[in-house]
Formats: C-alpha cells, sequence, structure tokens
C-alpha cells in the first residue's frame, strides 16, 4: 500500500498508556501508531485527568497557547494545553488541563460508581475545547476523527457553527461508535448549555431522542461517515431494537455512510513470546511454557495446579452485557463438567455477591477474584485452555484476539465482533478458531463449553489448533489501512 498522506487528529476521553476504562482506551492508544507508519501525520487530542503523571510522560504546557476559553453554559471556562509525545512514535499528544472538570478522580465516574453531576458540562467542554485548541494551535487536519459520545458533538459544531464551520472548511469529520449502548443523553436544558439553537429541537430531529437530548445521535447525524468496530456490528445496530437502542432508524438512514472496521491488537504488548507479565514465554512452535503457565495461574486461584482438567479463563466487567446471568443459570451444568474456571473483573454488586457465593460452593472448581488486575489477565490468557465470552453483545471484543494470540481457544456467542474473528472448529476443523453458539441462553452456553471440553480430550487435535490460532495476524495495520479508506471516503463527503 502506498503512504498516505493524510493528517488525522484523533479525538478520545481514553488514550492508552494515559488513560483507560475499557477497549476504547485501546484503541486510541494503536489505531494512531500504525497510521503513522502508513504515512499518516496524526495527532491526539484528549483530557489530562488527575491520574496522568505529566512527568513520566514528559508532558509541558504549552506556552505560545496561553490560557484559553471554552464557552459552557454561558460562560467562559478557562483552560491550558501540555504537549507530549507518544512513546516509541513521533505523534503529537495534546492535554486538555482544566482542574475543575478533570483535577478529580475518576474518568467517568466516581468512585462509587454514579456519573458525575456535571457530566453535561464535561462534554460539552471538552469538544468545545478540543475546538479552541486547534484553532489556536493552526491544526487543520484533512480528518477529525471523533470517538464515542463523549466527543459526539464536533461533527456537529463543524457543521453548524459559522466560525468553527469556516476553519474546518476543507476538514470531514469520523464518528466511531464503540459501544452504543452509551449514548449521552441529557435535558433539554443541554441545547442551551451546548450553544445550539433551541429551534434545533423538535421531534425526530437530529437533536431530539424522547424527549431529551442524545449526544450519540447528534454525531451519527452530523457526522460525515460514521464507522464502527466490526462489520457484524454495523448491521446489528442498524437493523435490530435490541443493538440499535432507539437509533437503527438514524443509523440504517445513513446505512451508506456506516462502515464497520474490526478492531485490532497490540501486538507488542500482547506477545506470549516476550510478555514480562507471565512467568514463562513460549510461542507457536514451542508451547510448553503454556503448560507451566497454567500451573500457576491456578496456584494464584487455590486450585489443584496438577489437573488433567482444561482451565477456563474470563477476564471481564462483571454486568449483563457479558453475559453473566445465563452464565449463572448455566453453572450447576458446567460444574458437573470435568473442568476448572477462574475469572478475574469487577462489576455490578449483584454479580460479585452471587459469584462470590459460587466461589465458596465450587471452591475446589472455580476461582474468583473482584479486581482489575493487568498481571493477572495475562497469565490467564496465558494459562488457560480456554476463553470464555458468552456476551450479550459485543461491538468487537479484544480478549477474543488476545486469547488467539496466546494458544487459548474462544468460546464465545456469535454477536458483533466475535461473529467476525470467531470460526467454530466443529463446523470448520481445519480453519476453525474457536467454540460458538447462537443463541442467547445459559442452555447453548453449556453445550459449547461442552464441546470444548470434549475437544481437550484429544491432545493431538487440541495441540495442532494451539499452534494454528497463534500463527493468526490480528494486528492493527489491516484494520488501520481500512481507516484510511474511511478518512478518503469521508473526504468525498464534504
Amino acid at each position: 500500500m502506498a503512504k498516505s498522506k493524510l493528517s488525522v487528529a484523533l479525538v478520545s476521553t481514553e488514550v492508552v498508556p494515559y488513560s483507560k476504562v475499557g477497549g476504547l482506551g485501546d484503541v486510541v492508544g494503536s489505531l494512531p501508531d500504525k497510521l503513522e507508519e502508513l504515512g499518516c501525520r496524526v495527532v491526539i487530542f484528549t483530557p489530562l485527568y488527575k491520574s496522568i503523571d505529566k512527568k513520566r510522560f514528559g508532558a509541558r504546557q504549552v506556552r505560545d497557547a496561553g490560557v484559553l476559553e471554552a464557552e459552557v453554559a454561558g460562560r467562559k471556562e478557562k483552560f491550558r494545553v501540555y504537549h507530549a509525545v507518544k512513546p516509541g512514535t513521533s505523534i503529537d499528544v495534546f492535554f486538555i488541563d482544566h482542574k475543575g472538570f478533570y483535577g478529580r478522580e475518576g474518568i467517568y465516574t466516581k468512585k462509587t460508581g454514579e456519573a458525575f453531576e456535571d457530566e453535561d458540562e464535561r462534554t460539552i467542554f471538552l469538544n468545545r475545547a478540543v475546538l479552541a485548541a486547534m484553532s489556536a494551535l493552526k491544526i487543520k487536519p484533512d480528518v477529525v476523527h471523533c470517538n464515542d459520545f463523549h466527543t459526539g458533538l464536533i461533527p456537529a459544531y463543524m457543521k453548524l457553527d459559522e466560525t468553527v464551520k469556516a476553519y474546518f472548511q476543507k476538514s470531514s469529520s469520523v464518528f466511531s461508535i464503540h459501544n452504543l449502548a452509551y449514548q449521552g443523553l441529557f435535558g433539554r436544558e443541554f441545547m442551551k448549555k451546548a450553544g445550539f439553537d433551541d429551534s434545533l429541537f423538535y421531534p425526530m430531529s437530529p437533536f431530539e431522542f424522547y424527549g431529551k437530548v442524545n449526544v450519540m445521535k447528534i454525531a451519527i447525524s452530523y457526522a460525515d461517515v460514521i464507522s464502527t468496530v466490526s462489520r457484524t456490528y454495523a448491521k446489528e445496530i442498524s437493523s435490530s431494537p435490541e443493538y440499535g437502542y432507539g437509533l437503527e432508524g438514524i443509523l440504517r438512514a445513513r446505512k451508506k455512510e456506516l462502515i464497520g472496521v474490526l478492531n485490532g491488537i497490540d501486538i507488542e504488548a500482547w506477545n506470549p513470546a516476550t510478555d514480562e507479565l507471565i512467568p514463562f514465554n513460549y510461542d507457536a512452535d514451542n508451547i510448553e511454557g503454556k503448560a507451566k503457565n497454567r500451573i500457576e495461574l491456578l496456584k494464584d486461584y487455590s486450585l489443584p495446579p496438577k489437573t488433567k482438567a482444561p482451565v477456563i479463563g474470563m477476564v471481564s466487567r462483571l454486568v449483563d452485557q457479558k453475559g453473566f446471568d445465563i452464565l449463572a443459570e448455566a453453572f450447576p451444568e458446567l460444574m458437573k463438567m470435568n473442568l476448572k474456571l477462574v475469572i478475574l473483573g469487577t462489576g455490578l454488586k449483584k454479580y460479585h455477591d452471587l459469584y462470590s457465593k459460587l466461589a465458596g460452593k465450587y471452591y475446589r472448581k472455580f476461582g474468583l477474584k473482584l479486581e482489575f488486575n493487568n498481571g493477572l489477565a495475562h497469565l490467564i490468557e496465558a494459562g488457560s485452555d480456554f476463553f470464555l465470552m458468552p456476551s450479550r453483545y459485543e461491538p468487537c471484543g479484544l480478549n477474543q484476539m488476545y486469547s488467539l494470540r496466546y494458544g487459548t481457544i474462544p468460546i464465545v456467542r456469535e454477536t458483533g465482533g466475535l461473529k467476525d474473528t470467531i470460526r467454530d472448529i466443529g463446523l470448520s476443523p481445519k480453519r476453525g478458531n474457536g467454540f460458538s453458539f447462537k443463541e442467547y441462553s445459559s442452555d447453548e452456553l453449556v453445550e459449547a463449553v461442552r464441546r470444548a471440553v470434549e475437544f481437550y480430550s484429544d491432545k493431538k487435535k487440541m495441540s495442532d489448533v494451539v499452534s494454528r490460532i497463534m500463527r493468526e495476524d490480528h494486528s492493527w495495520k489491516q484494520s488501520a489501512a481500512e481507516y484510511i479508506k474511511v478518512y478518503e471516503y469521508s473526504l468525498k463527503k464534504i
């Protein structure tokens, strides 16, 4: 592929290695690097959270920009811009520094899990501050790439605000949906706070959604192109109320501009041959280290380390979306099988309580750790034989791709990116890379696990599949090339 000459400004509330809550941080932490390798000139804009260590990342205030202002709810909010170079690249990262909005604990929520009371104003501020910063820094990218609802007002300002419109007259906007379930719903007063004419708020307008303002809907309406994180998820959200959350109609109306691009993974951070977070390294040609990691994993969970039973791992938020309701229903049947199950993650209290009880009841077969632990997450990928993802919906999913990289066979429900990446071994013995089930039910989950456990007993087939799936390429290289096509398409829309 010829080198691209495009300039791209990526705007996101999460960017690894600076900040992360979920997959968004991983995506915006990896995609820019590959875009740069393919010739794009990339800059990133993100908030300067209290948790970001400015000294560690060499972030310094951009003195030339001075103190800038962004209007929110009729008042001028002053802010500063800090600059750093993304490690291992020449990518400029610009941090929006506002102590009132970002000098607090938490990125999206309080420690209690509740949303901040001023989430509406934080959203408005970030969008306006990024646009003001680009203007002050004289950055005029070919494409402004926004991610999820927190940055969803930018496409609208680029179309409706005369000053912004004039500055970005040769720039297009791309809006990426990472999870449609989080839409940014606010009261009608949001219109005035954001500086939009109240006359734009009427039934079925881009700004109105069942009597409220929906920032995700605004972004979908005004972005030149909308992307989402897998082809199947693009189809799901535009065809079904179950996945579309009320926005399936507007997504269908913009079908020609809705494009699914599967996420990639960071193959440097997730590489069993060099991973410093696991005790024993291994690769597709020599997988002996995997069995040793398995023993360490079982010890970590206080499970019998010398077992002939397959180990099934999960690293997940304990929420409804991830299938923890049907997994609970399936538990009695699963525990009758010859297997070990380990789970790592945090989430809803009801699942903390339920799975803690199950861990006490099945302490010889089931291990649970309710925490965030990146090192243990890597060990679960390295030490498990199978990785379970029974999601109700999954826009893309990254853990199934991490699992393939580590020779851990995924067991997934066919939805979103899971469907796009996992081919059932039963249907395709030579190309299959996992086990899958269609219906969202405990019965189908149990049957998929049963098939995996039976497959595990054939050591030769198991070893062959493990070596083969470790050679699959799920890097960002191909995905970044597809994003460049999306950017080029968006420029034809302005």
